[in-house]
């Protein structure tokens, strides 16, 4: 009984961590995508499709998507 349940739950954490769309889709993630912008800076933009996507076929993907940094929009080459 334990052992499956920590089955289903490993298969859990599994579906949720590949079910985020900017992860799987996104590509690489950058150093600008994962650093907090500052204060008095701009807020980054997000991948609004990303976002829609993980919303609508399965929402906990779009808290693995901001924890990782991957739902932003890459920086241009000035790191901006």
């Amino acid at each position: 009984m334990k052992r499956k349940l920590l089955n289903v739950i490993g298969m859990l954490l599994i579906a949720a961590t590949l079910s985020s769309c900017a992860t799987v889709f996104g590509g690489a993630v950058s150093e600008c995508q994962r650093t907090k912008p500052a204060p008095g800076e701009p807020a980054r933009p997000v991948r609004a499709v990303a976002l829609v996507a993980d919303i609508l076929l399965f929402w906990p993907g779009a808290i693995i998507d901001f924890a990782t940094g991957a739902i932003y929009k890459p920086c241009d080459n000035n790191g901006k």
